[in-house]
């Protein structure tokens, strides 16, 4: 079966702009052109476009995408086995969130305890391994390996030392907040929190703003701010700034 470019576009829900952009880029192209000028797209090009979202969706770049759909290996079913996998990891993760957003929200109302420990929970030692490796796929496949294979050589009281030194910089960032960006409580936190990245990666200057700019427009990062203090992801972020203008 052929599809034009409009049918295309509503049959996935993304515009045709996008289409004739991916066409341009030479990311996804209609597989004939007819007199009329239309252009047609068959199943095998749907289902390029579907590995494409889920890719986009998992944060890639478009020129990552690119260079993936495009290798000789590339298998369509291995592919989509390994989307489930990440997209269940993020169900997974979310869940926990919605969990401790729920448990907030009872603490605030007086109805529930909860210890400084049970607040920063979401920023667990496994949480935060996670989110660094997810982080590196934006920069550097190898450097995702590497940073899993230090991850596993860990022992768990690394972990659980790992985890306490995390929420610690986390913490002093929160108890920095009043007293602004710029001020040295605020960059002492962010140079734990630098310091503690070293346990996953090591990120550049550059990654380090990239980094915050995460856990400003990802939903899943903010959420994880947000119920700590919503001021926390935009605070990081300009304290990072800060950080990286005086280096």
């Amino acid at each position: 079966m052929s599809y034009t470019v409009k049918q295309l576009s509503d049959l996935a829900g993304v515009s045709i702009r996008t289409l004739h952009y991916y066409d341009e880029i030479g990311l996804l192209g209609p597989d004939s052109v007819g007199a009329n000028g239309y252009r047609y797209y068959g199943d095998g090009s749907v289902l390029r476009l579907q590995q494409i979202l889920f890719y986009r969706e998992l944060g890639l770049e478009l020129s990552q995408i690119k260079d993936i759909v495009a290798r000789a290996d590339f298998d369509v079913q291995s592919a989509l086995e390994s989307h489930r996998k990440s997209l269940q990891g993020r169900v997974e993760r979310l869940n926990r969130l919605i969990a401790t957003v729920d448990d907030t929200i009872l603490h605030l109302k007086g109805k529930k305890a909860m210890s400084k420990k049970q607040l920063f929970e979401a920023f667990s030692d496994e949480e935060q391994a996670k989110y660094a490796a997810e982080a590196e796929q934006m920069y550097d496949p190898a450097t995702v390996r590497a940073s899993q294979k230090k991850w596993k050589s860990y022992t768990p009281a690394d972990k659980q030392r790992i985890a306490d030194e995390g929420n610690a910089a986390y913490e002093a960032i929160v108890a920095a907040i009043p007293l602004g960006p710029g001020s040295p409580q605020a960059q002492a936190g962010v140079e734990r929190w630098r310091k503690h990245m070293d346990y996953f990666w090591t990120p550049n200057l550059e990654q380090l703003v990239g980094l915050t700019e995460l856990y400003n427009s990802d939903p899943r990062f903010k959420a994880n701010f947000d119920r700590i203090d919503p001021r926390l992801a935009e605070f990081m972020r300009e304290a990072v700034k800060i950080y990286v203008g005086k280096k």
